[in-house]
């Protein structure tokens, strides 16, 4: 009977392998990114097939100073990329959740806000706000004059960072909106 003990300590240590291998796996499947539209696809989509050029806004004075009280941090870059076509921008925007960004597609139109469509989620929670249950909250949303939403947005329960990371995405696109006229008037 000496070989017995010997047998269960191999096929312990071989079971907590395996238990590990599979926590690991779990792991690393709550933790990947889940990308639900590219960038191309989603200008494609609101373009009707044929996206514009995209432009560039630059922050700079007020506007970079408007952008970081609208995220609660200055913006990372120093310029903005959209498409504008017949009054209507786009932009693709990001802004961290709990500890990763959300990419988001975001259209602004003469009425206000058109569509708000999470392309890309990276964070183990708050999934919820890709969904037009949520995010069909946005359409014909405005700013005030304090550049505060106009309309109040339903949180999700257990979602609460990634509901305010699309709140300031679509405060941030339609400020960024209001700027564009004046970033493509002619130089006096």
């Amino acid at each position: 009977m000496p070989g017995i003990p010997a047998i269960l300590v191999s096929l312990t240590a071989m079971y907590i392998r395996l238990l590990i291998i599979l926590v690991l796996l779990v792991a690393a499947r709550i933790s990947a990114a889940e990308s639900y539209q590219t960038t191309d696809a989603f200008l494609r989509e609101v373009f009707a097939a044929v996206p514009p050029s995209p432009q560039v806004l630059w922050l700079k004075g007020d506007t970079r100073e408007a952008t970081a009280a609208i995220l609660g941090h200055p913006y990372p870059g120093l310029r903005i990329r959209y498409w504008e076509r017949d009054g209507r921008t786009a932009w693709i925007l990001e802004e961290i959740g709990k500890e990763k960004p959300i990419t988001v597609g975001l259209v602004v139109g003469p009425a206000g806000m058109e569509l708000l469509r999470v392309l890309e989620f990276r964070e183990s929670r708050g999934w919820e706000v890709r969904y037009p249950f949520f995010t069909d909250q946005f359409e014909g949303i405005g700013l005030t004059v304090d550049r505060q939403l106009d309309r109040h947005i339903d949180g999700i329960s257990g979602a609460t960072l990634s509901v305010r990371a699309l709140q300031k995405l679509a405060r941030l696109a339609l400020y960024l909106n209001q700027q564009v006229p004046a970033a493509n008037d002619p130089p006096p």
